[in-house]
């Protein structure tokens, strides 16, 4: 059973020369980094203990690594001989026999969810050195070097040695025979990764890792900045990114999402989320930028037949996003237009409905008019007939109400 580096025993007497050689490489090498050279060294040795039928890395914690977003990249060139093609859970097994759950992200060749309890769960720090050992492939033993606890490590590293040595004796005589060829190299930020396989030297970062991945750390598919661009800088969709809390958040949106965003911008020659509130969550910002485009969208798509439920909607969650710091009130600007618009062109409807309305009842009272107009004309000529006969009617009603029988 392999042992953890972080057990305290004493130092192994029958260490191999050539890893004495190599401590006094590393001393007359690099004075100006003795610390450092002395954890990466023991990690080394660490690493030249254990069963070379299984490829291992070397992993110096970054400040990234350890705190924030913990994300831990690994070699591209590693992962791409040795890993999965796609997405899967990765074991990690620490000295104790206990397994942390990790999830490999194939593409973003590195370990997410997971990697933060195990990381908080061993008190990892800045500096320490862990050396993985994929002992199937989907479990990795781990081993942790830690910078602030180098004289435990020798004890360490001599339980491991004669564990090692002790295979001699049963014919395997590898762990003890390993070149003397690998050399170290001073740790940096960019100089931070090694890895070692049965056919693969220890490496720096330039070779084991992608050029995308020098000079940031990827967290989640986010990637710190290197730089503060202003937008006059941007030239192209290729130079623009959505930065917010020092993190470029451009894997949060689709390419349709991120392209319509980036004409928005350069509809105003500025990034409209440069003025949000600081500290606001990378997946509101996200979903306030996407909300953005999804409503900028639909106004260009909407016409005079929208409800105006949608417009008030619209209105309402562009304030909102206004109110956090989003610069769109180009967007409010044109909304209002648009329901001016809307509100003349209802108007305008209502009124040439009002006035039909109005001239068919003027041709229902123009008709009734006439009708009556009619019946006044019929009338007095009837009064005028009756008016100029010879005859009295009353007076000949009298007379045959009172003649005889």
């Amino acid at each position: 059973m392999l042992l953890d580096a972080s057990e305290v025993v004493s130092a192994n007497p029958m260490m191999p020369e050539s890893h004495k050689r190599k401590r006094a490489t590393v001393e007359s090498l690099y004075d100006t980094s003795q610390a450092q050279s002395s954890v990466l060294e023991r990690a080394q040795e660490v690493e030249v203990s254990l069963d070379p039928k299984f490829p291992s890395l070397l992993k110096v914690m970054l400040p990234s690594h350890v705190t924030g977003g913990f994300w831990l990249g690994l070699p591209k060139k590693f992962c791409c001989e040795h890993l999965p093609k796609q997405d899967i859970m990765i074991a990690l097994e620490d000295e104790n026999g206990e397994e942390f759950e990790t999830k490999y992200l194939a593409d973003k060749v590195g370990l997410s969810g997971g990697w933060r309890g195990f990381s908080i769960a061993h008190k990892l720090l800045e500096g320490d050195v862990i050396v993985f050992h994929l002992v199937t492939p989907s479990k990795f033993k781990v081993y942790i070097v830690r910078s602030n606890g180098l004289d435990e490590l020798d004890g360490a590293i001599g339980l491991m040695r004669l564990d090692a040595c002790k295979k001699m004796d049963t014919g395997d005589t590898t762990a003890c025979e390993r070149e003397e060829s690998e050399t170290l190299e001073p740790i940096s930020e960019d100089n931070a990764i090694a890895f070692n396989t049965k056919s693969c030297p220890i490496s720096d970062h330039s070779e084991s890792e992608s050029e995308d991945d020098v000079g940031f750390e990827v967290l989640d598919g986010l990637r710190l900045s290197e730089s503060v661009v202003t937008f006059e800088e941007v030239k192209c969709m290729d130079d623009f990114n959505v930065l917010v809390n020092g993190l470029i958040i451009n894997s949060e949106f689709s390419k349709y999402i991120l392209n319509k965003y980036y004409e928005l911008c350069c509809s105003q020659n500025s990034f409209l989320h440069e003025h949000l509130l600081e500290g606001l969550n990378c997946k509101l910002v996200a979903g306030v930028i996407s909300e953005t485009v999804n409503i900028a969208d639909a106004i260009r798509a909407c016409n005079i037949t929208t409800p105006e439920g949608n417009f008030s909607t619209w209105d309402q969650t562009l304030k909102a996003f206004q109110g956090l710091g989003m610069n769109i009130g180009f967007l409010l600007a044109r909304l209002d237009q648009l329901v001016s618009l809307a509100s003349k062109s209802k108007r305008f409807k209502e009124a040439r409905l009002e006035k039909d309305q109005a001239e068919e009842e003027m041709r229902c009272l123009e008709a009734k008019l006439l009708e009556v107009k009619e019946a006044v004309n019929r009338l007095e000529s009837e009064i005028e007939t009756l008016n100029t006969s010879s005859e009295n009617p009353e007076l000949v009603f009298q007379e045959v109400a009172k003649s005889s029988w």
